[in-house]
């Protein structure tokens, strides 16, 4: 079975949850971080030397924190895109995502923290990760189900109803 999701309202609701699941996300990152005495430059840094392993966390001065911390916004965003784009093919695929839409929010968003938490970031950082503290986790779990997986999924329930007529 598929789901009717026009070309527009297809691309439209993964522009929105891109936005709007990747704000969440980092946003969370930041006061997760700074409640350990963390800054949002500082998560941005990681995100950028995750991805890249030549960028420098230190010693670069203010402005290669600046530099390092917008490339580090812009490989956070372009990720959630994957991960929107990839939620959403599936959902145009696949009519029981959008029926049981809390049900699959959940299930994507504890797919997400799989694959970031016990793949990808052990992976870059194997000495950092995985983090097995309950606090860590219960945080993570978090933001990836609440803020991530849900927002992606209800989005991606409402974009099957739009049509190029409402774009």
């Amino acid at each position: 079975m598929t789901t009717s999701y026009s070309v527009s309202g297809f691309w439209r609701g993964v522009v929105i949850a891109t936005v709007v699941a990747g704000t969440l996300d980092i946003l969370s990152a930041f006061l997760f971080d700074m409640l350990v005495k963390g800054t949002p430059v500082g998560v941005l840094n990681g995100i950028a030397a995750a991805a890249l392993p030549q960028v420098d966390m230190g010693g670069m001065g203010d402005m290669g924190d600046i530099a390092s911390a917008a490339l580090g916004l812009i490989v956070h965003f372009a990720i959630m895109f994957v991960m929107v784009a990839v939620y959403f093919t599936f959902a145009a695929r696949t009519r029981l995502l959008n029926h049981h839409v809390w049900i699959s929010g959940i299930g994507y968003g504890l797919i997400l923290w799989g694959v970031m938490y016990w793949g990808m970031l052990p992976w870059r950082f194997p000495t950092l990760f995985p983090i097995l503290d309950p606090q860590e986790v219960a945080m993570q779990l978090f933001s990836h189900i609440v803020l991530v997986g849900l927002p992606i999924a209800l989005i991606a329930r409402r974009a099957a109803r739009w049509h190029a007529a409402e774009w």
